[in-house]
């Protein structure tokens, strides 16, 4: 047995509004979701002893963001610092959290992240890559990355658009049953297919959503957590993955790593495919979801595209995905959500958007260049 398996929980998870805020800064929304997450679960502000932060696109700190936001909550903690990675930030720091806890560096570390990316004008065109060569062929924005994955799967072994379509109808139909989501009005696979270019094969409603919010999820040991206000979430499992190459490698399109850090969480929990009960699986673009559920084992490779369809990702289906509106449709929090709503699953907190007897969730995330990555796997304890 893992030594780590099922030592720390997730006692507290909080998220501000979301959407579009002229009023708010990253700073103010990353405080506002730590307060909701302290309540979820229960501490005193004085508990938090450890202070995780990711900061956002609108952050002027950057780097300094722990100590920004440290003082602006009026924490001194044992334990700090920042990280970022992209959308693998959230699962990274909380891997790190609980090693922190687990190593008695600190006894509850909150993770944090806030932004204001859509009143300030974020558009995450940069380079999708370094070096000259990528901006040079045009080769910008992180959709870039995705429309090669895109086409590559379709060319390789017959994907369609349509497929694609069927993911994000599936996240948008959840998000339609959840009053925080961003985006709630049902879309249809027409409408998926008549929504703009974006970077071909993507469409529009292909693409995540560019959002201002906070996000909070607050670890300890699984010990203390027992002695919180809400039913015990287990951090069951734990993988992280990582490449420094991109297209000088020809399968890059593909994000092998990914399979490494899936496998190494489902080693720690001793699960399998079979055994996740709902999924929070990264959403930056539909084609994203297409290669985790490959390097899942929740289908061969190649057979995403087919996988998709008869609703077997929606709510009632073999495998819901995304329940709270992922990426595509609840909010652009870099994947903090997906940690978030897979706690609240767990929990059995989701109201209409509850997958029934949900005791096992798998919560996955990706960045940068489609360098790092991460997979969780939370249990009910």
């Amino acid at each position: 047995m893992h030594p780590l398996r099922d030592k720390t929980a997730v006692v507290g998870v909080g998220a501000s509004p979301q959407g579009k805020i002229p009023d708010a800064t990253a700073l103010s929304l990353a405080v506002e979701a730590f307060k909701r997450a302290l309540d979820d679960s229960g501490l005193r502000k004085e508990q938090i002893d450890g202070l995780l932060t990711m900061p956002g696109s609108t952050s002027p700190e950057a780097a300094l963001n722990y100590l920004r936001f440290g003082e602006t909550v009026g924490i001194n903690p044992r334990y700090t610092g920042s990280k970022v990675m992209g959308g693998g930030t959230a699962g990274a720091l909380l891997h790190e959290a609980a090693l922190a806890v687990n190593a008695g560096f600190a006894n509850h570390v909150a993770c944090v992240f806030g932004d204001a990316a859509a009143t300030g004008g974020s558009r995450f065109s940069r380079a999708s890559g370094w070096g000259d060569s990528f901006a040079i062929w045009g080769f910008m924005a992180a959709c870039a990355n995705s429309a090669i994955t895109a086409a590559r799967h379709m060319a390789l072994y017959g994907t369609t658009s349509r497929q694609l379509g069927e993911i994000a109808v599936a996240c948008r139909y959840h998000a339609s049953l959840n009053p925080n989501a961003v985006m709630r009005k049902p879309i249809t696979i027409e409408d998926h297919q008549n929504s703009r270019w974006i970077v071909k094969p993507l469409h529009l409603l292909d693409c995540c959503l560019i959002s201002d919010g906070g996000v909070c999820v607050i670890v300890t040991t699984a010990e203390r957590a027992r002695d919180c206000k809400k039913p015990l979430v287990l951090i069951s499992g734990m993988g992280q993955a990582y490449t420094t190459e991109n297209m000088e490698r020809e399968d890059w399109w593909y994000v092998p790593h990914q399979k490494l850090a899936l496998a190494d969480a489902y080693k720690m929990a001793a699960v399998g495919p079979k055994d996740i009960d709902v999924a929070q699986l990264y959403d930056n673009f539909t084609s994203s979801v297409l290669v985790w559920f490959e390097h899942g084992g929740f289908c061969k490779v190649g057979e995403s595209g087919p996988f998709v369809e008869g609703g077997r990702i929606r709510l009632g289906g073999e495998l819901p995905i995304n329940t709270a509106g992922g990426n595509l449709s609840e909010s652009y929090m870099e994947g903090w959500l997906h940690i978030v709503e897979g706690a609240r699953q767990v929990r059995g907190e989701c109201g209409e958007r509850q997958v029934k007897g949900a005791e096992v969730c798998l919560v996955t995330g990706r960045g940068q260049a489609l360098n790092c990555a991460n997979a969780t796997i939370l249990r009910k304890g």
